[in-house]
């Protein structure tokens, strides 16, 4: 493997789980990034004040931050201890305050109970999932009746021309097979907004129970 292809490897295995010091650098990047395609995603949730939120994959913490202005509780899931470790830096108060809950987890393992949100967000994080199924009907188990799911995605058609992402283990499905999924979780599509971020477009699923 050369050099440049190492470093996309090792980028990528960022992405998907970042970690130490490297991944620090990874969350404070994404923050940058993908700020656009985050508030987008955060607005399209229409969380209301007193009701509890979650950002599933939050990374670089910046969805917890914009969902703090608008929940009453906000409850983070992430897999990377570097990035649970970055956010209870960055939110010790409303972490004692009892507004910010963080918990290590994936999609397909959610930290909550039964119908214990009415919204939840997720961006950038269906590429490293398998069990499509299984995320999508965790993610139903969690929300409350009348809940709402915002799922953000790169998009696909785009994406897939990147040897960075579909050489080093990257899972890009096609909308299509996304929204067949939601629906198959009960939780049939809403809106499908479209995006423009970084000249490489960005797709926002928005679904409910």
């Amino acid at each position: 493997m050369g050099l440049r292809e190492s470093f996309r490897a090792g980028l990528a295995r960022q992405l998907g789980h970042p970690s130490g010091l490297r991944g620090r650098i990874v969350g404070a990047m994404l923050n940058r990034r993908n700020r656009t395609a985050v508030v987008r995603a955060v607005a399209a949730l229409e969380v209301a004040g007193g009701e509890t939120a979650l950002d599933i994959g939050f990374g670089g913490g910046l969805g917890l931050a914009l969902l703090l202005d608008k929940a009453g509780v906000v409850h983070g899931v992430d897999i990377s201890a570097t990035m649970l470790d970055r956010a209870r830096g960055a939110f010790r108060g409303e972490i004692a305050a009892g507004r910010l809950v963080l918990s290590a987890g994936s999609m397909t393992a959610l930290p909550l109970g039964d119908g214990s949100v009415d919204a939840v967000v997720s961006t950038n994080t269906v590429y490293f999932i398998d069990d499509l199924a299984g995320a999508f009907a965790e993610v139903a188990r969690v929300l409350r009746p009348g809940g709402r799911f915002v799922l953000g995605i790169g998009d696909p058609d785009l994406m897939s021309r990147a040897p960075m992402l579909t050489d080093n283990g990257f899972r890009i499905r096609p909308v299509a097979e996304l929204e067949s999924a939601l629906d198959g979780a009960g939780l049939p599509l809403r809106n499908h907004e479209r995006v423009a971020h970084r000249g490489l477009g960005f797709h926002l699923l928005v679904s409910g129970k």
